[in-house]
């Protein structure tokens, strides 16, 4: 057996190691390959390949070094760091904003990060991927970084109000209290961003305006942060009327996931069309994300895993 080690400059070992080594074992799944002993401050590699033994040992020195970086370690960031093969990305995390309680808002995953990046060099943005990813809450974190920063005067977010399952008409209430559950999303990751009292000052003064995407229709964006979140649910001529919205300094960024489209069979969904006819115009940036980008409960992989091994089966 060929052996290596690893000294942790930790004055408490555990903040890595987890309680009772718990994330050491979530290491040894991904790195099944070698043998993990740790003792004190020191981990303790052992494989009967050198090869095999320079990779395990490589990517656990990157992986502390993200340690280093974000100042904690738990399964969340042992599985993200491994879904992409062990990379050191830690020095690429980015802070978007602070909220009101000096909590950093960030894009952690390369895509989060990329999506960062294509908001500051171009004027519209497709983003797709899978539930959890952080696509809808990444943008909505520019989008209020925009606004503290006066880049931009308002903030507008928008769903398509479609009817999967419930028809609108049945719903009690008014028309706000029937469109409320299609918009949630978007209040719930603007509270985690600004107290609740100035998200409703700015939604009374309109400096934020949450609104079905039927609203848009007959309107210019001049300098606004304008989202359309769900657009697989927007048909081809919706999405087609969102888009020529655009006004004077303003950006848009459209995401969805095109695996979750609720549209009838015999329509066809515009962010499919928009996906493949404009992504050779400049100023316009495209982004999948993937799994290795869903930041919720770890199941969340699972089931994504789940459905699309049914879904190519049936193919």
């Amino acid at each position: 057996m060929i052996e290596k080690q690893i000294f942790i400059t930790l004055d408490k070992p555990v903040l890595f190691f987890g309680p009772k080594h718990k994330n050491l074992k979530i290491i040894q799944k991904y790195l099944s390959y070698v043998e993990l002993h740790s003792r004190g401050n020191t981990i303790k590699l052992k494989a009967l390949d050198e090869h095999k033994l320079n990779d395990a040992y490589n990517k656990l020195h990157n992986l502390i070094d993200l340690f280093y970086s974000r100042k904690e370690m738990n399964e969340e960031i042992i599985e993200q760091f491994f879904e992409l093969n062990g990379q050191n990305f830690s020095q690429k995390e980015i802070i978007i904003i602070y909220n009101d309680q000096g909590r950093a808002i960030k894009a952690y995953t390369p895509n989060q990060i990329r999506l960062v990046e294509l908001a500051s060099t171009n004027d519209l943005i497709l983003a797709t991927g899978p539930a959890g990813s952080g696509k809808t809450y990444t943008a909505i974190a520019l989008a209020v970084k925009a606004l503290k920063n006066r880049e931009v005067r308002r903030i507008i977010l928008s769903r398509p109000a479609v009817e999967a399952g419930e028809n609108l008409g049945y719903l009690p209430g008014n028309l706000k209290d029937k469109l409320d559950p299609y918009l949630q999303p978007l209040y719930d990751a603007l509270l985690d961003m600004m107290p609740k009292k100035k998200l409703e000052e700015y939604i009374e003064e309109g400096t934020i305006e949450i609104a079905p995407l039927a609203y848009m229709r007959g309107r210019t964006l001049d300098h606004a942060f304008v989202i359309l979140d769900e657009a697989q649910n927007a048909t081809t001529l919706q999405l087609k009327m969102f888009l020529t919205r655009m006004g004077k300094n303003a950006k848009f960024i459209i995401t969805g996931d095109i695996t979750q489209i609720d549209l009838n069979e015999k329509k066809q969904s515009g962010l499919i069309v928009a996906l493949e006819i404009l992504k050779n115009i400049d100023n316009i940036g495209i982004i999948e994300f993937n799994e290795a980008d869903i930041v919720r409960h770890k199941l969340v992989k699972d089931i994504v895993r789940a459905y699309e091994k049914w879904q190519n089966k049936k193919l």
